[in-house]
């Protein structure tokens, strides 16, 4: 993770994405917001950064975002669900 923390988290709040840029590439999470919670729906991350972390720190970047709006997550995707389970200190954040 920390090899990602100077790279900036986007809510591209047009395309219900978070999504932020390493090396070129766009990784992504997938949302649709209901009142104050995140539905956190799809989990993407390019084939040329797959092995290097990238959907880790995107994950803890958008759990940081959430917290930060006083806002909880919804975990619909199969990846967040199972960094939920890695990192479980990480629940308080799950409605």
């Amino acid at each position: 993770m920390s090899s990602y923390t100077d790279i900036e988290l986007v809510n591209n709040e047009a395309i219900h994405n978070f999504e932020f840029v390493v090396e070129g590439y766009r990784a992504f999470v997938d949302y649709i917001k209901k009142g104050d919670k995140y539905y956190l729906v799809h989990t993407e991350v390019p084939q040329e950064l797959e092995g290097k972390g990238v959907a880790s720190a995107l994950v803890e970047k958008v759990f940081q975002y959430i917290e930060g709006q006083g806002a909880k997550i919804v975990p619909l995707c199969v990846y967040v669900q199972g960094f939920l389970k890695r990192h479980p200190e990480w629940s308080r954040v799950v409605a």
